[in-house]
């Protein structure tokens, strides 16, 4: 019973740990990375690396909220 309270207990650790590491990576995110929706941008004539981008800021905002 003692194990299962343990491994239940580590387990919930683990996970705000990873929802902590995602939520300082989405404020570097937001320092470093452009803001296309400030820019106005189109996303039908997004580049590559912008849609790019913009997924990954989605992905890990995702993960911080999650």
């Amino acid at each position: 019973m003692i194990e299962l309270f343990i491994l239940v207990n580590l387990r919930v650790n683990l996970r705000l740990m990873k929802k902590q590491a995602f939520k300082i990576l989405a404020k570097i995110n937001k320092l470093i990375l452009p803001s296309f929706t400030k820019k106005g941008l189109d996303i039908s004539k997004a580049s590559k690396m912008q849609l790019a981008i913009i997924g990954w800021r989605a992905f890990v905002t995702k993960k911080a909220l999650h």
